[in-house]
């Protein structure tokens, strides 16, 4: 063998150990545990949020995913899509309620039960799962007398109460079937969506609601370690002990999302960026409110997109507020009262189910329908003092305007108004020399009658 091919041959080798030195600090470097915070309402943000961190972590090739959890609730489309991302996942998440002090109720709730392992942290609580809202209206426990003995007379349950006999009956059947999968508590699940039930960490482990009760991230990947869970219709056990953990921080896209999906945010977007097209179309080269408003109204009405909004009560909102620009531009008062009627209506109808952290406030709705009905009346107001100031023009500026009989004859001769010479015509004998104001004008020529007595200039 001569020594060119020993070189060749030793470098070869050598790559190869550090290829497979590289592969496996390479796979070291990715056995970690990624965790991501859902901290507030469940909402478009954080299906997104969960979405990408799900993403992320199957292209890492991570052990698990640490869904930390401190919610009130939400929407129930959000939900729905989380916990089919869940199911989906090929990469098992590990749900916990941390920190202290910490609640996952109503939403929370049906999320935690889909994961693959249930965790919480001492001195937190979960349930009061029971749907609350239904198309916008909440539920009122009761009402009054007349309404009760009406319901007591009337054959079958009334149309409200059978609504949400419906939606409570699908939500027991979700919560009911997560728990059989994950092997859960599913009585309970069904008593926190009928009766609004809730238990604290230690309780909720006594009851097979959880799995787990952890101080910390760590000693929650160390309690699951060995734990056999299904993944993608797979058996796989669990290896976390000793993970390190990286948590998954928000992007900016969805950090928006989170601010702008608020209903009330959007509406807001919405009305500034049409006032601000408002502007731009009547102040033409401002540039600025021009482009603020287009940014403000795309953005409100990708929000409204996210959510599951009554394309009804939309337009209702939109029909209202064209109708208190065109009464700034064309005072009438009708147009302004109806245009606050409809947008009043239109936010009522507006959403088709409200959740925790997604209702429409009723302050800020009327505080713009004010404000816009405002802004209108006092844009009319001073619209309609400036027509009424206007300088009068041609013709009708002739009107009274004093003249000087410059030659006359008969019922017909020339006079001198404004510097000019005009024909002019009138009822009475004149003379020239005579001071006479106009009367009327047609086809250039003027209608005059005497003044000041006929007294001669």
């Amino acid at each position: 063998m001569t020594l060119a091919r020993m070189v060749v041959l030793a470098a070869a080798f050598m790559v190869a150990a550090a290829a497979s030195q590289s592969s496996v600090t390479a796979e070291a470097r990715e056995k970690v545990a990624l965790r991501i915070v859902i901290d507030g309402a469940i909402g478009p943000a954080s299906a997104r949020q969960l979405n990408e961190a799900l993403a992320k972590a199957a292209e890492r090739h991570a052990e698990a995913v640490i869904l930390e959890i401190d919610t009130p609730g939400g929407l129930v489309t959000s939900m729905r899509e989380m916990i089919a991302d869940i199911l989906a996942s090929p990469v098992p998440v590990i749900g916990y309620v941390a920190p202290a002090g910490a609640h996952a109720a109503s939403a929370g709730t049906y999320i935690l039960y889909a994961t693959h392992v249930a965790a919480m942290a001492p001195g937190t609580n979960l349930g009061a799962a029971t749907p609350v809202e239904l198309g916008g209206l909440p539920s009122l426990p009761g009402g009054d007398e007349k309404e009760k003995g009406d319901q007591k007379n009337a054959t079958g349950p009334p149309a409200g109460d059978a609504m949400m006999t419906k939606v409570t009956n699908d939500a027991v059947a979700l919560i009911r079937s997560l728990a059989e999968l994950r092997g859960r508590n599913a009585d309970w699940g069904e008593k926190a969506v009928r009766e609004a039930a809730s238990l604290s960490a230690n309780a909720a482990l006594q009851a097979h609601v959880v799995d787990l009760v952890a101080r910390d991230p760590a000693e929650l990947l160390q309690l699951a370690d060995g734990r056999t869970v299904e993944v993608a219709g797979k058996q796989q056990v669990l290896a976390t002990r000793g993970l390190a953990v990286e948590t998954l921080d928000p992007g900016w896209l969805i950090q928006l999302l989170a601010v702008i999906t608020d209903p009330n945010i959007a509406v807001v977007l919405m009305l500034a960026g049409v006032y601000g097209l408002v502007f731009e179309f009547t102040s033409p080269g401002a540039v600025a409110p021009g482009v603020i408003g287009t940014i403000c109204l795309l953005l409100g009405l990708y929000a409204l997109n996210l959510l599951p909004i009554s394309y009804a009560g939309l337009a209702l909102m939109l029909l209202g507020i064209a109708f208190l620009v065109i009464e700034a531009f064309n005072p009438t008062v009708v147009l302004g009262l109806g245009g606050v009627a409809a947008f009043l209506l239109g936010a009522a109808m507006l959403l088709k189910v409200e959740g925790p952290g997604f209702e429409m406030s009723w302050a800020l709705i009327g505080a713009a329908a004010a404000l816009t009905l405002g802004l209108a009346l006092l844009a009319g107001s001073y619209l309609w003092r400036a027509r009424r100031s206007l300088p009068r023009v041609g013709a009708q500026a002739m009107h009274g305007q004093p003249a000087r009989i410059l030659d006359w004859s008969g019922s017909e001769g020339h006079v001198l108004a404004q510097g000019e010479r005009w024909r002019a015509k009138a009822d009475e004998p004149l003379a020239p020399g005579d001071s006479v104001e106009v009367a009327d004008v047609r086809d250039l020529v003027l209608t005059v009658r005497r003044r000041n007595n006929g007294a001669r200039q």
